[in-house]
């Protein structure tokens, strides 16, 4: 017998860790969504998760992961309710106990389409739009003049304090994961100075490229020629719409779009930091 709205609004929700990393995967794919273990990997343990226990069966009924900037800014993603408990309050219900855990801290999160609706009517707005794109990367159209090179143990305090100038919070949590998680990353240089980096991290059988700092769109452009010269997969990456030329060109090196999401914001106007050099996210659940 199908479990009552009235039970349903009842079921406790839990704090998730690696433990859950499966639960989480198979609920992914139960929304037909990629399972990503390895960015589950990430999230679990650099943010925190909630979920709720299918009571009906063995895993997760819903789940979702918050990542913390400190009292600045915190970002939801990877908001899932299985398919069977669809449209039926879960996912609002979950989305109000974080709101409650999370008290006055400000939230960013992407928004699909669908659930866009969800998250408007409980305070979010939008502020932009960004465009996942992924293909092939075909080297067409070349790359600016930028010198880039492999990233050491010694940039990591360069990388972290050009993150917290542009990000405008700290991130260091998750920076400092970057060597282990990904399995390139770049910094680009200019007279010993690190202008930008950028991580190549494997999901599934694509290379996602995220986070991408840089001082402007011809660092960003090298910064991805580099990652793409070192990768045999195709590549996946979440571009704001306000960067046309980077887009442009991503687009005339074999790569297209697949979804455009909104970027969506509660409690603040607008994200810290400088949009202009923020050209993706690590990924769209951690900003």
């Amino acid at each position: 017998m199908p479990i009552s709205p009235t039970a349903l609004a009842q079921l406790p929700v839990r704090r998730l860790g690696p433990a859950d990393l499966l639960s989480c995967a198979d609920l992914s794919e139960n929304r037909g969504w990629l399972r990503e273990e390895h960015k589950w990997g990430l999230l679990l343990t650099a943010g925190t998760g909630y979920g709720i226990d299918d009571p009906e069966g063995e895993g997760l009924l819903a789940c979702c992961v918050v990542t913390s900037y400190g009292p600045g800014l915190a970002a939801i993603g990877m908001v899932l309710v299985a398919e069977r408990y669809a449209r039926r309050g879960v996912g609002r219900r979950l989305m109000r106990y974080v709101l409650e855990e999370t008290g006055e801290t400000p939230l960013t999160l992407y928004a699909t389409a669908n659930g866009q609706p969800l998250y408007e009517g409980l305070g979010f707005t939008e502020i932009a739009r960004a465009e996942m794109v992924k293909g092939r990367f075909s080297f067409s159209a070349p790359a600016p003049d930028v010198t880039v090179r492999p990233a050491t143990a010694e940039d990591l305090q360069d990388v972290l304090r050009l993150d917290r100038e542009i990000f405008g919070l700290d991130r260091t949590p998750l920076i400092t994961r970057l060597p282990a998680f990904a399995d390139h990353l770049r910094v680009a240089v200019d007279g010993g100075v690190i202008t930008g980096f950028a991580a190549a991290w494997p999901n599934m059988d694509t290379h996602v490229i995220g986070p991408l700092i840089a001082r402007d769109t011809a660092t960003a452009q090298a910064l991805i020629a580099s990652l793409a010269e070192a990768s045999d997969r195709p590549l996946r990456t979440d571009v704001e719409l306000r960067h046309t030329a980077l887009l442009g060109w991503l687009k005339e090196n074999g790569l297209d779009t697949i979804i455009t999401n909104a970027i969506m914001v509660r409690s603040i106007p607008d994200l810290p930091g400088d949009a202009e050099r923020r050209f993706a996210p690590l990924t769209v659940a951690a900003g």
